[in-house]
């Protein structure tokens, strides 16, 4: 009978240099050999992918934030009982690109649902083992990018929405300091790259 996988998710402000990061640790557990799935909220499923689409889509924006909540945790659980579960039972080590987190942040913070609605809408969202959080505020971030995208519903919401999400990771990052774990991401991408190996390593992930 194989061990349960782990299960690592990867948080941070729009512009953050998660995609940068997920591709280095992706090529890094490839050279070492370790089974794994690399995957994305919203997302991940063909029915989560469609999901992902109606929400990041700017001519839905009159979508309510109880909606964009519901909708948000409808392709989770899509997500996880199609694709995480089933990785983490063969013994596979799953990364998320965002996850539960995300929805605290955005949906309980930032559109002011709080967090326990969130929690509860989210009942059947598994723990991460270890959440890496990229560290950076929504404007250095945007910066470092040359700016939202305007083609996407959330990017496009403005600076101060954006503020009061990173102010939501930080909440997170004080209500669970075991379990999320903030990295500066001001750093290079080398060094980032060198202390979230670090991390997994530390935690037994690795």
């Amino acid at each position: 009978m194989s061990t349960r996988g782990k299960f690592v998710t990867i948080e941070g402000c729009d512009g953050c240099g998660k995609s940068t990061q997920l591709a280095m640790l992706s090529e890094a557990l490839g050279r070492r050999g370790i089974p794994c799935l690399f995957t994305r909220e919203p997302g991940g499923s063909r029915i989560a992918e469609r999901i992902r689409e109606m929400l990041l889509d700017p001519a839905n924006a009159e979508m309510t934030d109880e909606c964009e909540a519901l909708l948000y945790a409808a392709a989770r659980v899509q997500h996880l009982r199609e694709k995480v579960i089933p990785a983490l039972e063969e013994g596979r080590l799953v990364v998320c690109d965002r996850y539960v987190d995300s929805s605290y942040a955005y949906q309980g913070e930032a559109r002011g649902l709080g967090y326990e609605a969130v929690k509860a809408i989210n009942r059947y969202a598994l723990a991460p083992d270890v959440t890496i959080f990229l560290d950076l505020s929504p404007k250095e971030a945007f910066l470092r990018k040359h700016g939202a995208d305007a083609g996407d519903r959330l990017e496009s919401a403005g600076e101060a929405f954006h503020e009061k999400v990173y102010r939501g990771y930080l909440r997170i990052a004080e209500k669970e300091p075991e379990r999320f774990l903030c990295i500066d991401a001001r750093k290079t991408p080398e060094e980032i790259h060198r202390e979230i190996l670090s991390v997994l390593t530390g935690r037994g992930i690795l």
